[in-house]
């Protein structure tokens, strides 16, 4: 008897899905390809394209995380929303055609800070002049941290992996104007996350 593996599920991905997707609406609604960085389960990509019919969704992970996402895509049959890329952002094997927006979530914080440092540096290979880079999670301002709970989610991150840890919003602009682009907003969002929004010039 074969026994189907139980598909990945996110509650965090879940539960922000809506509130995100609230957020980014305005400025997708003139856009035609998304690269999604590290999508996790998939549950934002089938959101979102559901929520997006006019945008084509192109999903990435790592090569392990891949079948965990073919599963939540199998389910939807949405036509917008592709396989994933196998993509780590500290290689040099990222796509070569530029997107109109480029969206990640959850990720920086569970990067060391050379790996999001790689992810500025690769990122001219998918950009074009007017691409939106919209990234989302916790950031600290000006150093500190924005909360007690931010301060404790970061001990519990580094206890995981001590590379790990949220990033300074200031530091991620610095690398950001290093990669052609432009802070447009810093949306706050609800459990003192935010959503930076970036222009490529």
């Amino acid at each position: 008897m074969t026994f189907l593996q139980q598909k990945p599920f996110s509650g965090s991905a879940e539960e922000n899905k809506q509130i995100i997707l609230e957020a980014l609406h305005p400025l997708l609604v003139d856009k035609q390809s998304m690269l999604e960085i590290a999508s996790g389960t998939g549950q934002h990509a089938v959101h979102f394209g559901k929520a997006l019919p006019h945008l084509t969704w192109q999903t990435s992970e790592l090569a392990e995380n891949i079948p965990g996402i073919l599963q939540w895509l199998e389910e939807a049959q949405l036509p917008n929303v592709l396989a994933p890329l196998a993509l780590n952002v500290s290689d040099a094997n990222w796509p070569t055609q530029p997107y109109d927006a480029i969206f990640s979530a959850n990720s920086f914080h569970i990067m060391s800070e050379a790996q999001v440092s790689d992810f500025f540096s690769n990122l001219p290979k998918v950009l074009k002049t007017g691409t939106l880079v919209m990234i989302y999670g916790p950031f600290n301002i000006n150093g500190r941290f924005t909360s007690e709970s931010n301060a404790q989610f970061d001990c519990w991150l580094k206890q995981r992996n001590p590379l790990s840890g949220i990033k300074d919003k200031d530091w991620c602009d610095g690398l950001a104007k290093l990669a052609g682009l432009q802070l447009l907003d810093d949306i706050i969002m609800p459990q003192n996350n935010r959503i930076l929004v970036w222009k490529a010039l």
